[in-house]
């Protein structure tokens, strides 16, 4: 069964994510309190979305342990391949997702997975 394993945002680009437990979404503007939140917001940045599974096999071949938080992406599911869904829309909760385009690591988690020690 597929979930939301964790929920994060940063209200700015240079601060931490923060783990949360609800957010507020408004259509075409992304999370409410996020640092991606506008009025006229590009729809790469509204949400961002990482499999769990993903991470924890990253972190398996990498001999790593990178927190979920610091891979900096808004929604971490759990028992859902989201790379098929590219093109299409999902539902979490009450929010209609379309999904655009597969999300690439920013700067700051290329620069966190080059580190060796955390």
């Amino acid at each position: 069964m597929s979930k939301v394993f964790k929920i994060c945002i940063s209200s700015k680009f240079d601060q931490d994510m923060e783990d949360i437990y609800t957010i507020t979404t408004i259509a075409g503007k992304g999370i409410v309190g996020d640092r991606y939140f506008s009025e006229d917001n590009d729809k790469n940045h509204q949400i961002t979305l990482i499999e769990s599974e993903k991470i924890d096999y990253y972190n398996k071949i990498s001999n790593q342990k990178i927190s979920y938080i610091d891979f900096r992406r808004n929604i971490i599911t759990k028992g859902i391949e989201l790379n098929p869904l590219i093109g299409k829309e999902l539902q979490i909760g009450s929010t209609k997702i379309k999904v655009h385009k597969l999300c690439e690591p920013c700067l700051e988690l290329q620069n966190k997975l080059q580190q060796t020690n955390f």
